[in-house]
């Protein structure tokens, strides 16, 4: 979301209370004598009378055995070296959309891999609920009187999964790989004159000019976040993926127990440090109220649905729209909408291949589609899609039609005459087809025959999601591997304006994969950029949707929300742009 949507909270917060100290009596208690037998033979306690109970919260642990003698068994297991457990682990079982194949979330932009960021690493600054910047592992800021030097000071006590404490370098290095890949960290980076680390607790960020979206390029959400690494590991080229995932987020990756195809695995940081304030969205104090989360890979949506069912999973990130009257039917099951903005369809295009190289036959891809056939094979349920005839998302601040009014209206007429214009040979468009997102698995197969209608051939290959995300940075020919264009989604949040909307950056080989090219594109984000206030950034973002009318980089084929299905023992579940873990308990 643009900066000037966004309210600046300068407030200083303390820092986050230490651990709890929980007192006791003590009392004189006789001793206690178990049969020397027992213990000698393997006997548990629950064999030789005790009544331990099974950790619920039942009365078990007191059924059968008076206080006092509860207490001269803690005394006896402790002098033995044996040790009693306070309550059994509590596993929260979620079934993501997507498998988790990629753990480098500044390398793809994947969601799958956003989300795995949420859980282990942490950002400077966040969004709440209510979209508001927020300070995170910064404790305060300061801006000079000319705007062209911040200087962050981080909280005291963060640090890493390994106990190194968090540095301004390792921040300095993070930014760094972060604005190397990112449309909106780039667009910081080249405003950037010098970015250091004075000492340990400092960063300091020196403009060229003053540029208007610093904290919203530091909180941004979406893909790619600006998540904070160690040096050691963010000096990793931006080029190449990430195999450490060393955090210092409020749950551990356990990387020895991650099965790609299976499970990933995450553990609770008991050294992680939250924030005072509640949790609100991605900000306030991200406290874990689970020991452990297991990400369980179900492909198959009525599979996934029935554990859930079942209770052999807790959570459904993603639910399939078809079959929410099976879990509307349930007592033990309901739904929730935690990204309330919601999502676009989108198609994009690779502006290197032959014949999307031309700009017409973009253009007339944009009149050959409409968007509700896109919106009924995918979602169905009309609680759930709009049509949106803007390129930036319906509901945000810059909604509007100008440019493409007439775009998604399936003239085939004007998609032929602007094919025939570009000297469409009939070389067959490949579009690369996921079969195994909810909700995705339709994009392709229904572009096809409108495409066709038009006059276009076509050429679909289905893949699953993860293997499309590789080929997808591929600049090969696609009739050597490569491709015409690919359909996915993308956060609402994540493409509210000019700069934050990594599809609209034009940089050539600095762009997204898709790789447009368009000076006139990177000139209009440069001047948007360097306003910071709505009155004057509209204009600006119109004249961008105008642009991206005549050089499409994209194609939005219609905004949904997603149902997120939980057992009625989970609560905790926040409203933010992605499903997130902490405050969730599991009663």
């Amino acid at each position: 979301m643009q900066a000037s949507h966004l309210t600046i909270d300068p407030v200083i917060p303390s820092e986050a209370e230490g651990p709890l100290l929980v007192g006791g009596t003590t009392e004189q208690v006789p001793p206690l004598r178990l049969p020397s037998t027992s213990l000698q033979r393997g006997v548990t306690p629950r064999a030789a009378g005790v009544a331990l109970g099974s950790g619920r919260d039942d009365g078990s642990f007191r059924r059968g055995w008076p206080k006092a003698g509860w207490g001269r068994l803690l005394i006896l297991l402790a002098l033995l070296g044996m040790s009693v457990p306070a309550s059994a682990e509590t596993v929260l079982r979620v079934s993501m959309h997507s498998d988790l194949k990629i753990i480098d979330p500044i390398w793809t932009t994947a969601q799958i891999s956003a989300d795995h960021g949420y859980l282990v690493y942490d950002t400077l600054f966040s969004l709440d609920e209510k979209l508001t910047i927020k300070p995170q592992m910064v404790d305060r800021w300061e801006v000079s009187p000319d705007r062209l030097t911040w200087t962050f000071t981080l909280r005291e006590g963060l640090a890493w999964h390994d106990g190194a404490p968090v540095t301004g370098a390792d921040c300095v290095a993070s930014i760094k790989r972060w604005g190397a890949r990112d449309s909106m960290g780039q667009m910081l980076l080249a405003f950037t004159r010098e970015l250091s680390a004075p000492d340990d607790r400092t960063i300091r960020l020196e403009l060229k000019e003053p540029y208007g979206l610093v904290l919203a390029a530091l909180g941004k959400t979406g893909a790619n976040v600006p998540f904070m690494m160690p040096r050691r590991v963010a000096e990793t080229s931006p080029n190449s993926q990430l195999g450490d995932a060393t955090g210092s987020g409020p749950f551990i990756f356990k990387k020895d127990e991650w099965k790609a195809g299976e499970k990933a695995v995450y553990l609770k940081n008991p050294k992680y440090k939250p924030r005072d304030e509640p949790p609100s969205g991605f900000a306030g104090g991200k406290i874990a109220k689970v020991d452990r989360i297991e990400w369980i890979w179900i492909a198959d949506s009525q599979t996934q649905v029935n554990a859930l069912l079942k209770g052999e999973i807790d959570v459904i990130q993603i639910t399939p729209y078809d079959l929410l009257p099976l879990i509307d039917k349930s007592k033990d099951v309901t739904t929730q909408v935690v990204d309330r903005p919601g999502r676009q369809f989108i198609m994009r295009f690779n502006t290197l291949a032959k014949p999307f190289d031309d700009a017409r036959i973009r253009q007339a891809v944009t009149y050959a589609l409409t968007q509700k056939e896109f919106l009924e094979a995918n979602v169905g349920d009309a609680r759930y899609y709009r049509e949106c005839r803007s390129l930036f998302p319906c509901g945000l601040p810059l909604e509007s039609a100008v440019g493409w009014e007439d775009r998604w209206s399936g003239d085939l007429a004007k998609a032929k005459k602007l094919m025939a214009e570009a000297g469409y040979d009939g070389t067959p468009l490949v579009l690369l087809h996921q079969t195994d997102l909810v909700a995705h698995n339709n994009l392709a197969t229904v572009a096809r025959p409108q495409l066709e209608r038009a006059g276009f051939k076509v050429d679909v290959q289905a893949m699953d999601w993860q293997t499309l995300v590789a080929r997808r940075n591929k600049k090969d020919p696609p009739q050597a591997g490569g491709w015409h264009a690919f359909f996915t989604s993308s956060a609402a949040l994540s493409i509210a304006d000019p700069v934050t909307h990594f599809f609209l950056n034009a940089s050539c080989e600095k762009a997204q994969y898709g790789w447009p090219c368009d000076a006139e594109l990177e000139r209009l984000r440069d001047q948007y950029a360097r306003v910071g206030d709505l009155e004057s950034q509209r204009p600006i973002a119109l004249a961008v949707q105008r642009r991206a009318a005549d050089y499409p980089t994209h194609l939005p084929l219609g905004q949904f929300t997603t149902p997120t299905a939980l057992r009625r023992n989970i609560t905790g579940l926040l409203t933010a742009p992605a499903v997130v873990f902490w405050n969730v308990e599991k009663k």
